[in-house]
């Protein structure tokens, strides 16, 4: 009687239906975009200046220690406080220019939005997570007296219009809304700094 052969499982076409997987499943798995903290960089300059001089009742000081203590103008301050606190600074219009500023006038306080800066200080061992409340809460900050402007001046929320861009999803006239969008930032333009700002 003769050897019978062993059956094998033909292997040739393996690699081709595993370079097929790959592909299906390049092809159809979507990557998230992290979501980070949008800044604009300032762009390079060719020569170093010297920035101008900031009087020291417009800037709002913001330290973290690396307990993650948080002072604000040198007084301990909670997190959830620092909002509240901004809006009050970025919305004082001490100096009687800012016509819609809504604040106490206090002459101790910044001038005017245009003139406001807040810088921020963080120590090397806070945490990051620290860090990203602090932000929140000042771009929040900044978010609120911007709808407020929008809503008075053209019946709708800046934050709401600006996301509707953003997603594709605004019924109207994008390039008219985007015109209205920068006039609010003109009024409350965002000058968050990390850096040491040099004081008058």
């Amino acid at each position: 009687m003769g050897r019978r052969a062993t059956p094998e499982v033909n292997a040739g076409s393996m690699a081709d239906i595993a370079f097929l997987l790959l592909i299906f499943f390049l092809v159809t798995t979507t990557i998230e975009k992290d979501k980070g903290i949008a800044r604009q960089l300032p762009p390079k300059q060719e020569k170093e200046e010297t920035p101008p001089p900031i009087k020291e009742k417009n800037i709002f000081i913001v330290a973290i220690n690396r307990s993650n203590d948080m002072l604000v103008e040198n007084e301990l301050m909670q997190v959830e406080d620092l909002r509240q606190a901004a809006i009050e600074f970025l919305d004082n219009g001490g100096d009687g220019t800012c016509t819609y500023c809504k604040g106490r006038k206090n002459p101790a306080s910044s001038d005017n939005p245009e003139k406001a800066v807040i810088t921020v200080k963080n120590d090397r061992e806070s945490t990051y997570s620290m860090y990203i409340q602090v932000q929140n809460e000042l771009v929040g900050a900044y978010n609120f007296l911007r709808d407020r402007e929008s809503q008075r001046l053209y019946g709708w929320k800046f934050t709401e219009v600006n996301k509707a861009i953003d997603e594709g999803s605004y019924k109207g006239n994008i390039e008219k809304a985007k015109d209205r969008l920068k006039e609010i930032q003109e009024l409350f333009p965002m000058k968050l700094s990390e850096a040491d700002t040099k004081q008058q």
